[in-house]
């Protein structure tokens, strides 16, 4: 069982930067891939970015590839998303997940264990 805590959440303007977290309950944190999946109201949840389970291997949706970046430490039992120059685009409650088995990291259904969510608005 893993339960996970994202935090970092909150407003900010475009163009500037934002760094959520997300913390991880439970000794096997490091045998997860984790991942970042955001869900804008009435729009579908969708996948963000992922990361191997010892940061070696990253994924992003095009949409936020070169303006976030996914990393983790498992020492803390953490990962975060760092978000530079975000725009309105990318306002949407943000859940990090973590995916033991799964074969796809791009898939929400892959992952085992999902946070409650932060909100992230982005002003213009």
């Amino acid at each position: 069982q893993v339960q996970l805590v994202e935090s970092g959440g909150g407003l900010v303007q475009a163009g500037g930067s934002l760094r959520l977290s997300c913390a991880a309950s439970g000794r096997t944190f490091s045998s997860y891939a984790m991942g970042w999946f955001r869900q804008a109201p009435g729009k579908e949840r969708e996948f963000v970015a992922a990361i191997s389970w010892n940061g070696g291997l990253t994924y992003y949706a095009d949409s936020v590839e070169g303006r976030f970046t996914i990393s983790r430490d498992n020492a803390k039992n953490t990962v975060y998303l760092q978000m530079n120059s975000p725009n309105p685009e990318d306002t949407a409650v943000y859940y990090c997940a973590a995916n033991k088995y799964g074969s796809s990291w791009y898939e929400a259904g892959e992952y085992d264990y999902w946070g409650q969510g932060t909100q992230v608005t982005v002003s213009s």
